[in-house]
């Protein structure tokens, strides 16, 4: 039986996201991608035509990808909708290592590369607004110390998503205790 003839968009980002984040933008290339797919080279031409529009593309899905369900969050209660936002970016905790290198896309060279990268940058916007909105509802409930300047609030939830998982935890439960960590400390 010879190897798959084609393979779809979803894999095709799926397998890009996973040798973006392994080699880099700069360690990865076509050849590489092509090697790790089903069926011959020319079928990635069917979906991209170069390197910077397939990543440009992968970047768009994962942040679109925290969009969509960042954007569905009740923001009734701002902390719980703050303890759920984490658990989202927890799902996706390697985005902003897939997002350092796109600074390094030629949008000039692709019309479709640049849209997907303006995308990317006004949703990364739309997130710290949704984030700093939902900070400062909390504190204005005196839900969390006003003492402490909000960007020094946003930066500690922000390293909890950096906080290794080195026991393998499944993502609501890591979630949950980053929370807990972070709404109370870590003393007795």
């Amino acid at each position: 039986m010879g190897r798959k003839q084609s393979y779809s968009h979803s894999e095709l980002l799926n397998i890009t996201k996973r040798l973006v984040l392994e080699h880099g933008y700069d360690g990865f290339n076509l050849k590489m991608l092509s090697e790790h797919l089903p069926g011959a080279r020319s079928t990635i031409y069917q979906y991209f035509a170069n390197k910077d529009e397939i990543v440009a593309a992968c970047m768009k899905r994962v942040i679109a990808s925290i969009v969509d369900k960042a954007s569905a969050l009740d923001e009734t209660d701002p902390m719980q909708a703050l303890q759920e936002l984490l658990g989202i970016y927890l799902e996706e905790y390697q985005l902003h290592q897939l997002l350092n290198d796109a600074y390094k896309i030629k949008t000039s060279n692709s019309d479709v590369a640049r849209q997907d990268i303006e995308y990317v940058e006004q949703a990364h916007d739309l997130l710290k607004v949704q984030l700093t909105r939902l900070f400062q509802s909390a504190q204005q409930e005196g839900k969390l110390r006003d003492d402490i300047p909000l960007p020094v609030h946003i930066g500690v939830f922000f390293n909890l998503i950096n906080t290794p998982n080195m026991m393998n935890v499944p993502v609501p439960q890591w979630s949950q205790m980053l929370f807990d960590v972070w709404m109370g400390g870590a003393k007795k």
